[in-house]
């Protein structure tokens, strides 16, 4: 009888699902006809479910999965750049910090599952430092060849071993325990162990980009605003529910030969009148108008959204790659995202809500701490379907600043968010979704999460008390806020600061980067040095150094693999090898810290000593024959 044994199978799975502390087990019976039905036994908890060989019984098992609390400081839930560098910036401040990430790898959008390259804030002096552009020198360095999988593990290392967090990978929110205004806990899945986490913090940020943690209760906008509520001249007469969309991005290889491509047949066919205003051409090539969903829910339709954009993605390429012109003979579709990259769907409500308006007069807040500088880039929800250009690139300045007020929920008082999700209108997120400027949000959340932490404060108690400790915080970790300049300890401007050649007095000008004709640094050769004389023996804690590391310079994780393929040197103008030496009474100079292969920009040297003359002195760079130094001080 089917209808039975269908019957049969659904409430044996209703059964097993509802299961508690008394077991199920299910036996299948085979019949005349080869098939089996399937029954619900209940069995008392300590029956036995087997015997071993020798007879003796086999215990059974817990009817329920293991769940491990682990208590935290703060909690952090997603992992893509914003999410990984606001763990870490709170970790190295000693925060007890967790990060719950839902996939196998970290990044996000930039990781080997969607391959989406880092972009920000436009203009030559203008890209971002801090974190993101130590773990970019890291990848130069250990993966010149740009390749995903070396990527991969560069961001992996930076969070697995960071003393002071947890790193919790396959691991999936699903479920957050509120009371009042307050998270008090969050639930997760990690398919891998078969394992429940419950994570219990004082503070939690939502990184996830689709804002999971908004059903504590926290207040958020999702679609675009009217034009009249925040009198922004580029968003539509009447608001609505329509976002930007979700993309699969292919990868393509240039080869010597001609490698044939047959489409799968559930592919869509394409002519030249369906791919209007679209870059058909394979060199540099990313293909990130391959977007539909902006006209659905990018949450729940995930699903039937990829699956549409693999009929899509195939049918572009055969396009491509088939066409009668050759134009894709010397291609190859190397790679096929499987995982599609989101633009936008949840955006929380903060004590300030960013606009174009913001955007647009450069963000003169006094609350800045982190930047944008991409344009306010509006993707038309109708996405591929839409017959126009697929983006309308609306000018904004850069930089521009984002406030701190804008990184918090309004109603729920200890919940942060970075990213994609942050305060935000439609228009203005459409210029600061991208991951560079996400990944200075992190930092800035990170960095706050540590004072919250260390001063018993709120979220909004950060800015409230502790907003001009915060920005020089981030200042000293290399976070540029433009318009702003780092203050310089207090010994370092009182001492004598002299050099073997050259003006070194922009060292300790608080400016550290290049910007426009300005140099604000030092250049030295091999031997030479810099050298600060205090008025009396002083005690030392720390030097702390900035490097060059040629911010006007494109690394970015490729679109496409050439046939010559592509190495990515290291900033030249890093210095490899220094030395920092004192005077001895004696006369002689001592070395007291020799550092060799340093594939850093910001590099903070501990120190415990008492010196009245102190000398930087550079060894090799990484290519050419000098040094490029922005910042010299101690403290």
């Amino acid at each position: 009888m089917p209808g039975k044994e269908r019957m049969n199978r659904r409430f044996f799975i209703k059964t097993v699902g509802a299961a508690g502390a008394f077991p199920l087990s299910f036996t299948l019976d085979p019949i005349a006809h080869g098939k089996g039905t399937a029954s619900a036994r209940p069995r008392p908890p300590n029956a036995p479910r087997s015997r071993n060989p020798d007879g003796t019984a086999i215990p059974s098992r817990p009817s329920r999965f293991e769940e491990k609390v682990l208590e935290a400081d703060f909690c952090v839930v997603g992992g893509g750049m914003a999410g990984l560098i606001a763990a870490l910036a709170a970790a190295r401040r000693g925060v007890r910090t967790v990060l719950m990430q839902d996939r196998p790898v970290l990044g996000g959008n930039a990781s080997s599952e969607i391959r989406m390259h880092i972009c920000g804030a436009h203009g030559r002096d203008n890209r971002e430092t801090g974190i993101l552009e130590e773990i970019m020198m890291e990848n130069w360095y250990r993966n010149p060849g740009l390749k995903y999988t070396i990527w991969d593990t560069v961001l992996y290392e930076k969070a697995r071993f960071q003393e002071n967090l947890t790193l919790l990978l396959n691991c999936s929110c699903n479920d957050v325990a509120a009371r009042g205004k307050r998270i008090e806990s969050i639930r997760g899945w990690q398919t891998t162990s078969q394992t429940w986490f419950r994570v219990k913090a004082r503070l939690f940020a939502d990184c996830s980009g689709d804002s999971v943690l908004r059903v504590c209760g926290a207040e958020f906008r999702w679609g675009r605003e009217a034009r009249d509520e925040f009198d922004e001249s580029h968003a539509p007469a009447k608001g609505d529910r329509k976002t930007m969309g979700n993309s699969i991005l292919i990868q393509l290889r240039e080869t010597e030969d001609h490698v044939p491509f047959i489409a799968p047949e559930w592919a869509y066919r394409f002519g030249k009148s369906d791919l209007t205003h679209r870059n058909l051409n394979p060199p540099g090539n990313n293909f990130w108008w391959l977007e539909i969903g902006g006209e659905q829910d990018t949450i729940a339709d995930a699903e039937e959204i990829r699956d549409e954009l693999l009929k899509i993605a195939f049918g572009v390429w055969d396009f491509i790659k088939n066409h009668p012109d050759g134009r894709g003979r010397k291609w190859e579709l190397d790679w096929i995202g499987a995982l599609p990259g989101k633009r936008e769907n949840v955006r929380y409500v903060g004590d300030h809500v960013l606009t174009q308006n913001d955007v647009a007069s450069g963000g003169r807040f006094d609350d800045m701490v982190a930047y944008g500088g991409w344009t306010m880039d509006d993707h038309h929800p109708a996405a591929f379907r839409h017959r126009g250009a697929p983006t309308i690139f609306h000018p904004a300045p850069s930089p521009f600043g984002i406030p701190y007020r804008s990184l918090y929920s309004r109603n729920i008082e200890n919940l942060f968010f970075a990213g994609r999700n942050i305060s935000a209108s439609h228009m203005a997120m459409s210029a600061t979704r991208v991951m560079a400027t996400c990944s200075l949000v992190g930092q800035a959340v990170g960095t706050a999460a540590a004072l919250a932490v260390r001063d018993g404060l709120t979220p909004r108690g950060v800015y409230t008390e502790r907003i001009s400790e915060f920005q020089e915080i981030l200042m000293d970790d290399d976070c540029w806020l433009p318009g702003r300049k780092r203050i310089v300890p207090d010994i370092s401007l009182r001492a004598v600061l002299t050099a073997s050649s050259g003006d070194p007095e922009p060292l300790r000008s608080g400016v550290d980067r290049k910007l426009g004709k300005e140099e604000n640094g030092w250049w030295g050769e091999p031997g030479e040095w810099v050298e600060y004389r205090f008025p009396e023996m002083l005690k030392l804690s720390r030097a702390r150094l900035v490097f060059d590391s040629q911010l006007d310079r494109n690394r970015r994780m490729p679109h496409a693999y050439s046939g010559k393929g592509r190495n990515v040197a290291f900033p030249g103008t890093i210095c490899r090898d220094f030395d920092l030496l004192v005077k001895e009474k004696s006369g002689e100079w001592r070395v007291v810290k020799e550092v060799r292969g340093n594939h850093h920009r910001l590099v903070k040297v501990p120190l415990d000593l008492t010196a009245e003359r102190i000398r930087f002195v550079p060894g090799k760079p990484w290519g050419g024959t000098r040094v490029h130094l922005f910042a010299f001080d101690l403290s």
